[in-house]
């Protein structure tokens, strides 16, 4: 019914990803409407591109959420739609220059497979934090992620600032709990994806979004004013972890 293998159901259960509830005397697996439910959520973080590992990783967290794991499926699932649209825009303009006997510029070419290459950062990167703890841990995991661990990446990184463009297009203040969770969240993709991410570590990205070009711009480019609501948003976020005077 869901189009998976026996043998893949039986690499699930050894992994400890789709466990039966019971099996039969005869020691058939057999499978409960829970047990479908978590094989359609192993299935929608598949399609997404995660790892078997990955997905291990978040199913087995003790805060898992089926709800908010479908919600973030959602936001993913409409990122990719989006970028999806912009690809078949993209086709259609080459096929009707052909057609047309015209010529497509280089910006019209490519701009659909978006600017952000982290290796073009590679080097700057090394100068200005190699040898640091964080560099060096944020160097070992990217070396491992492929294009399609890329693209999820991006991914979330679009709707997540989709989401705070969207307070900042609703007149939330930065220090207002809807935006501090936003920057939280930032940070523990960070801590997730890169490296360990302190609040003061993350307050000092924030200020580089702000007074660096290039991810001003990012910024800026989907919301005039987002990259300083960001970096506001982030540092409010810091001060209401740090303990009360007193």
């Amino acid at each position: 019914m869901a189009g998976v293998s026996v043998r893949t159901l039986h690499h699930y259960d050894a992994l400890g990803l789709l466990v039966p509830s019971e099996r039969s005397d005869s020691g058939y697996r057999l499978y409960s409407e829970s047990d479908l439910a978590v094989l359609q959520q192993l299935m929608f973080f598949k399609e997404l591109g995660l790892s078997l590992d990955a997905i291990g990783r978040i199913m087995h967290d003790p805060s898992f959420d089926r709800r908010e794991a479908l919600l973030l499926q959602k936001r993913m699932l409409e990122a990719r739609l989006q970028q999806l649209e912009k690809m078949i825009d993209a086709v259609n303009r080459a096929i009707h220059s052909i057609e047309k006997g015209t010529s497509m510029n280089e910006t019209e070419m490519f701009e659909v497979f978006g600017e952000f290459d982290p290796r073009d950062y590679e080097q700057e990167a090394q100068e200005r934090w190699g040898g640091t703890a964080a560099y060096d841990e944020s160097a070992r995991r990217t070396a491992t992620y492929d294009k399609r661990d890329w693209q999820v990446i991006q991914a979330e990184s679009a709707d997540l600032n989709g989401r705070l463009a969207e307070l900042l297009d609703a007149g939330v203040a930065p220090d207002d709990p809807r935006a501090m969770d936003l920057a939280e969240e930032h940070r523990l993709v960070i801590c997730r994806r890169y490296y360990p991410c302190s609040y003061q570590m993350h307050e000092g990205l924030g200020e580089m979004f702000v007074v660096d070009p290039r991810f001003a711009r990012n910024y800026e480019e989907l919301r005039p004013g987002l990259a300083q609501y960001v970096c506001d948003a982030i540092k409010a976020n810091a001060a209401r972890s740090r303990p009360a005077p007193g």
